[in-house]
């Protein structure tokens, strides 16, 4: 056996409690009113092999936000719907070693979003999703959650989860009036990257409010992980590629070398790790460092992916 196929319920339980020790010493974020109130002391693990097989631990019937760790999938939903040339015309796949939220580095950059996984060019893709266009204010909520709608539809039915929006946590991200996302917005837009504002800002929000229970984020790492007829594997390889070298902000280069899977981190504490040909593991922690990835949920996927010789780039 190798990989995934060695874990046991004991070395679940030791990786689990020592990561559980060290998510003592990130904070919950504070800048959405809701997400501040996460418990701490919540965590929750699991894993879907390609076998069929499950592990699972801790509080899996918490529901949180997935956020940013939706980033992957709105790229491969795009991906699926327009191929990678015309994708890759809109937003680049350079590493970022600013914050997620950084306008001093798109300026820089002259407008075009760096990778995909920070909030630039997750707000340039969510501009891009199909769905309906409006030009004045009665029609832009509409067109928004028409594009969510058939966004979260695709996703629950390829990868047999139950995501959906939680309107509350909305009108928290809302209530928030994040000033760094709307200033990237417009700088999008004057840069041309956007072409609908209200309609882009708005969908981003939306789509970063999905739901679901750590179950959910597994499984779509699923359409990640293994090959399917569902999904090009080229469009599996670009997202996988780019989660390991940007999934987690500026600190991406120091966990590629420590953990050598791809991976994705949300500030709700959401964290999906992908382990290409065995499956995919999904935790949630919602005590973060100072960059706003899960301290709790990488010290897990580290203590895992040493203890089972996970990395890609071999054991």
């Amino acid at each position: 056996m190798v990989g995934l196929e060695r874990l046991t319920t004991t070395k679940l339980s030791t990786w689990v409690e020592q990561a559980k020790v060290l998510a003592h010493q990130g904070q919950v974020a504070n800048r959405i009113p809701k997400l501040a109130l996460a418990n701490p002391d919540w965590f929750a693990v699991y894993i879907c092999c390609r076998s069929g097989q499950t592990f699972s631990q801790g509080d899996t019937s918490c529901v949180f936000p997935l956020m940013s760790a939706i980033k992957p999938f709105s790229l491969l939903y795009l991906l699926e719907q327009f191929g990678a040339e015309t994708v890759f015309q809109w937003v680049g796949v350079e590493p970022s070693d600013a914050p997620f939220n950084s306008l001093q580095q798109l300026i820089a950059d002259h407008g075009r979003p760096r990778n995909p996984m920070i909030n630039s060019g997750a707000i340039t893709l969510a501009d891009k999703l199909p769905g309906k266009h409006a030009s004045d204010c009665a029609k832009r909520s509409a067109a928004s959650g028409d594009r969510l709608e058939q966004f979260c539809q695709w996703l629950n039915k390829l990868a047999g989860c139950q995501l959906s929006l939680d309107e509350e946590m909305l009108a928290s991200v809302r209530s928030s009036g994040s000033q760094a996302n709307r200033a990237i917005t417009q700088y999008l837009t004057e840069a041309g990257s956007v072409k609908n504002p209200e309609i882009a800002l708005d969908t981003y929000e939306q789509i970063c409010s999905l739901s679901g229970q750590v179950e959910d984020l597994a499984r779509l790492g699923l359409l990640l992980a293994c090959e399917s007829e569902l999904i090009l594997a080229q469009h599996r390889r670009i997202v996988n590629s780019l989660m390991l070298t940007c999934g987690l902000y500026k600190a991406s280069s120091q966990y590629a070398l420590r953990i050598g899977l791809p991976m994705k981190s949300g500030i709700s504490g959401a964290l999906l790790a992908v382990v290409p040909d065995q499956g995919a593991i999904a935790c949630y922690s919602p005590a973060l460092d100072s960059i706003g990835n899960s301290m709790g949920a990488i010290a897990f996927v580290e203590a895992l992916s040493q203890g089972l010789q996970l990395s890609v780039f071999g054991g």
